[in-house]
């Protein structure tokens, strides 16, 4: 095995297109097929064990019987438009017209796709920041772009400023930002977008931003969204859903927020792509972005305490890591405990201690600058991160805490 789990089938035939031969199936989503396999508490992929709030059960369920059951409007019904615009003016200090600059889609996962296919023609370059969600490095291989990567390293994952210069060159046409971070939980800072906004405008580059955790903050954080500085909301592609803040990640419901003229590239590409996300599904969205203030301010203080537990577990287990100051995982370096790589190690982990992470690895486009990293989620009830904390403790416990090979 190498340094990632073996994927279920290889693709070697000539009537595959080259483009999906040359990314691997997602490892994410592997290891909770691993996970189910074994029995394993699954920290891994980053969904939820518990229910949206109830408010927006009902909606969905009201919707069904209301007759929300065909096509709505392809780029999204009127009425969720029309939230996603009030909510982006109010919260995230964008200017958004919904007939003109929202699309919804099927999950932020389609969204970012669509921008991408309807921003980048071959040849193109796309600037992605490393350690990196999976699906970027495909979303540039499928969409024709070259990835071009720039590091960002512990403690703080910030970036270097000279470095993300030097990767915009004259083939630039888009970066890819995700504030607050999935995997590494960094937050990015004022000072930060200021250099990638500047950048763009000086390059003629198009920012896309996965902002889907925007909601998840700790530490007293504030989110700061790209296309609120200046004119950036003349060049940025806001990407969002409903999944990570109302635990519902199944619905498959996003949305992209860009200026016109991209606005409608992406709306013909979703169009061809998708056609529509589920109508019932978008009517309860509604609901969702209606929200109370005090429903945001419970769900970070919730995720900071699962934060805190599963962070010191992990110290006390030996695990190295960073506190993240947003999202719901954490990076862990398990060198201190055991020599295996990051895929063996993961494997290895889910079958015989029953808890199942994602190896680091899948984070980087060269997988050796994870060999030694997992990634941990805790977006589960307390007593399922207590249980998995004990599971990780025995499995470490039976084969010695420091320096072992499993």
């Amino acid at each position: 095995m190498g340094s990632r789990p073996e994927p279920a089938f290889r693709i070697d035939d000539r009537r595959v297109a080259q483009r999906v031969q040359h990314f691997p199936e997602s490892v994410i989503r592997e290891m909770t097929r691993v996970a189910l396999q074994h029995g394993a508490i699954n920290l891994a992929q980053g969904f939820p064990d518990f229910d949206p709030p109830e408010a927006v059960r009902e909606a969905a369920k009201r919707a069904l019987d209301e007759g929300h059951n065909q096509y709505a409007i392809t780029w999204g019904t009127k009425g969720l438009r029309d939230a996603i615009a009030e909510k982006a003016r109010r919260y995230n200090g964008i200017e958004c017209d919904p007939e003109r600059n929202v699309v919804v889609t099927c999950g932020s996962t389609e969204a970012m796709m669509a921008a991408m296919l309807s921003l980048i023609d071959p040849g193109d370059e796309v600037v992605v920041f490393e350690p990196f969600y999976e699906n970027y490095g495909p979303d540039a291989i499928m969409s024709g772009a070259r990835a071009r990567f720039v590091p960002v390293h512990p403690p703080d994952w910030g970036f270097d400023e000279e470095a993300l210069k030097a990767a915009f060159t004259k083939h630039t046409k888009a970066v890819i930002l995700n504030t607050p971070n999935n995997p590494t939980g960094h937050v990015s800072t004022r000072q930060e977008l200021q250099v990638i906004a500047d950048l763009c405008a000086e390059r003629d580059a198009v920012a896309v931003t996965d902002e889907i955790y925007e909601h998840i903050l700790f530490d007293g954080r504030r989110h700061l969204s790209l296309a609120s500085l200046g004119d950036m909301a003349d060049r940025t592609v806001t990407i969002n859903a409903l999944s990570k803040t109302y635990s519902a990640t199944g619905w498959r419901v996003g949305w992209a927020i860009a200026p016109e003229m991209i606005t409608a590239g992406i709306r013909r590409t979703h169009d061809f792509l998708t056609v529509g996300a589920p109508h019932p599904l978008q009517v309860a969205g509604e609901v969702a972005l209606h929200l109370p203030d005090a429903y945001y301010a419970d769900l970070a203080a919730t995720y900071q305490r699962k934060r805190d537990f599963l962070c010191e577990a992990l110290a006390e287990l030996g695990y190295r890591h960073q506190r993240p100051e947003g999202a719901y995982y954490v990076m862990g370096d398990f060198s201190d405990l055991s020599s295996l790589s990051d895929g063996e190690y993961a494997m290895t982990l889910a079958k015989e201690g029953g808890v199942a992470v994602v190896p680091g690895s899948s984070f980087y486009s060269d997988p050796s600058d994870g060999r030694t990293q997992v990634r941990f989620m805790f977006s589960k009830k307390d007593e399922t991160l207590a249980e998995a904390a004990q599971r990780l403790e025995r499995f470490h416990e039976g084969r010695g805490r420091h320096g072992g090979t499993g």
